[in-house]
């Protein structure tokens, strides 16, 4: 059993120390050395059925590599965007992800998840895939997320709208273009112009 526990480690690591019961399985690793290596303390439940090695170093943003894991059709958005940005003050209390139109709920139990529904280029557009806790993680870049707060504003706060715009235009590497074509894809060009006209 030792011998099947140390392979099953090597495993995890070649891996980056992260997996699904699923894929362990898939890479060879009975269900019973899974089991033995959580139950000794080797290996721990980072969510239900997702299994990381308990000698790395803590994730920095362990809610969003869950999330992405977990909801691979989802894209970080509004407020978990900005603050994955740094574009607020605001402290998210769930993680708000995006999904298309025709993916079904999650039905993830921890993290808390806000799920909104979004349809073609609304959706598609703007996605990065930066590596994060050595997952590649799906977040709306950030002028994106500016637009996208300033269309959900009757949920997240214009405030935070506001907020996110004023920080997003002080940036370095600013795209004022890109966030027209969003405002243009998200039909928010209007609503958006007169707080745009206050930053020239």
């Amino acid at each position: 059993m030792n011998k099947a526990m140390d392979a099953a480690q090597s495993l995890f690591r070649e891996q980056g120390g992260l997996l699904h019961t699923t894929e362990a399985i898939r890479l060879g690793i009975a269900p019973r050395t899974l089991y033995a290596l959580r139950d000794s303390g080797a290996l721990t439940e980072a969510a239900r059925g997702l299994y990381r090695l308990a000698d790395l170093p803590p994730l920095s943003q362990p809610d969003l590599t869950v999330v992405s894991l977990k909801i691979p059709k989802g894209v970080i958005c509004l407020i978990s965007a900005l603050d994955f940005h740094d574009l607020t003050t605001q402290i998210p209390h769930a993680v708000h992800v995006a999904l298309p139109m025709s993916a079904e709920k999650s039905r993830l139990a921890y993290p808390p998840v806000k799920l909104y529904w979004f349809s073609g280029k609304a959706y598609t557009a703007g996605i990065e895939t930066p590596i994060v806790d050595g997952v590649r993680i799906r977040v709306y870049d950030p002028e994106k997320t500016v637009v996208d707060c300033f269309k959900f504003r009757n949920r997240v706060g214009l405030d935070v709208a506001i907020e996110a715009l004023k920080r997003c235009s002080q940036r370095r590497g600013f795209r004022p273009d890109r966030l027209l074509t969003y405002a243009r894809i998200t039909r928010m060009g209007k609503i958006m112009q007169p707080y745009l006209e206050m930053l020239q």
